[in-house]
């Protein structure tokens, strides 16, 4: 990745780095900023477990709302999702769609963030929920839920923001909602390796609604 961006500075693109194996380096200028995780759910890659990936965003500011672009890369599947602001969520080629919503009475399929204590927090809508499905990978799960495969994606435990940016434009991009699982909006949060946020997101607001008022019942 840093061979691309360094001959991408010697051409004479201006902008900055951040990424948690190099830290923050600067090509000239600033912003835009561009973030790199090049293994998202590296336990799972450690482990041998196949579900992990690559996450790319260029933000033209500090905060998560900066975000210009962003890729999610599933590297044992080669599945690529792709957002521009304001161009809208592409899965390969094709442009994303949210799935419809196949159960009315409660969430058909909700993600959790992969911690034991998530489960604990969030039990509320784990009781709520037909399925479960722990990915260990955010940005995927994220990305996911863009497109409706989950109808909602949790994570009641706080996690660094920098990983999300790619997937949460994806969201917005698609019509979905991002927030903190009390509602709070999270776009004025900082992209860097320290700042973390719960999350609480939807494919639509109506999904997001209803997640928010059941995990308003968790004591």
């Amino acid at each position: 990745m840093f061979r691309e961006l360094e001959l991408l500075s010697a051409r004479g693109e201006r902008f900055s780095v951040l990424s948690e194996e190099t830290g923050h380096r600067e090509f000239g200028a600033a912003f835009p900023l561009v973030l790199v995780d090049p293994i998202d759910g590296s336990l799972n890659a450690k482990q041998g477990i196949p579900l992990f990936g690559v996450m790319l965003a260029v933000l033209s500011g500090p905060g998560l709302g900066d975000a210009m672009a962003g890729l999610v890369l599933n590297v044992t599947t080669g599945d690529e999702w792709r957002a521009a602001r304001d161009g809208g969520a592409f899965r390969g080629k094709q442009s994303v769609s949210v799935l419809r919503r196949a159960m009315r009475d409660r969430l058909e399929v909700v993600g959790l963030e992969s911690t034991p204590r998530a489960l604990k927090v969030a039990a509320p809508l784990v009781e709520n929920a037909s399925k479960i499905r722990i990915l260990g990978s955010m940005a995927i799960s994220i990305a996911l839920t863009s497109a409706g495969a989950f109808d909602a994606f949790c994570a009641p435990i706080p996690v660094r923001v920098f990983d999300t940016a790619a997937s949460l434009l994806m969201l917005r991009e698609t019509g979905g909602v991002a927030t903190t699982i009390e509602g709070e909006p999270i776009d004025s949060l900082r992209c860097d390796l320290e700042t973390r946020t719960t999350l609480l997101c939807a494919p639509t607001p109506e999904l997001h609604d209803e997640a928010l008022r059941i995990l308003s019942r968790r004591g």
